[in-house]
């Protein structure tokens, strides 16, 4: 049974052949790449500049409530 399946299964191409193949598919999905306008790159930079500015402010309330919560509790 195990000569069968050895025979039905293709047989790999050896180490040069295959790090060819893994090259040009490199090189393939490199061309795939499309470069942000100015215009899209500083809206997405904006965007992620005011999220952080948003979590910066949750995160300090966050502190300075449970700042608080524990003085209150634990005096």
């Amino acid at each position: 049974m195990s000569r069968g399946n050895e025979a039905n299964v293709a047989k790999k191409p050896n180490i040069f052949m295959r790090i060819g193949l893994f090259i040009k598919q490199i090189i393939a999905e490199m061309r795939k790449i499309v470069t942000p306008t100015r215009k899209q790159l500083f809206m997405w930079a904006l965007a992620v500049f005011i999220f952080v500015l948003l979590l910066m402010v949750v995160v300090t309330a966050m502190d300075f409530g449970l700042g608080n919560l524990a003085f209150l509790i634990f005096g």
